[in-house]
């Protein structure tokens, strides 16, 4: 499009279906690489990307082109289709219903990559739903207990 100029980073936050710890470290690094494809194939850049065994990060330079639910969209039902081609799960795989998206600044694009690459260290100390309620009220977000991903079975 010509004469438009865009500079938009979101942040996504995303859980497998009722957080079961799914995503296993053998082939999240895979699955990560799968994702980015998806997203990049579509006109957008990320940017960084990072997994625990029940839900994923993503940061990614928007392209305007498309809408973040259609991204969402087809990031969540390609990837699952992948994962259940490949038989990487004993049961059939899906992510759960909903997400977080969060846009930031460029100012903030250093910091969020940054938060994104820790997740591992991050989840030493807080849990998953803690995490999500903290980037709902820290970017004041309405939103009821009831409609937050469900815990774990």
């Amino acid at each position: 499009m010509p004469n438009t100029f865009t500079q938009l980073y979101v942040q996504f936050v995303f859980a497998t279906k009722y957080r079961s710890a799914a995503l296993h470290d053998s082939w999240d690094d895979t699955l990560r690489k799968y994702i980015t494809g998806t997203v990049q194939n579509n006109g957008h850049k990320m940017i960084a990307i990072n997994n625990m065994p029940d839900h994923l990060h993503m940061f990614v330079g928007i392209n305007p082109n498309q809408s973040i639910s259609d991204l969402m969209r087809l990031v969540k039902g390609d990837s699952s289709e992948w994962i259940n081609k490949e038989r990487l799960t004993a049961t059939k795989f899906s992510w759960q219903e909903g997400y977080g998206a969060f846009s930031y600044s460029k100012s903030q694009v250093d910091n969020v990559v940054q938060y994104i690459a820790n997740q591992q260290e991050h989840h030493k100390r807080f849990s998953f739903r803690d995490e999500y309620i903290s980037l709902l009220k820290k970017f004041e977000i309405e939103f009821e207990e009831r409609f937050i991903f469900k815990d774990p079975e």
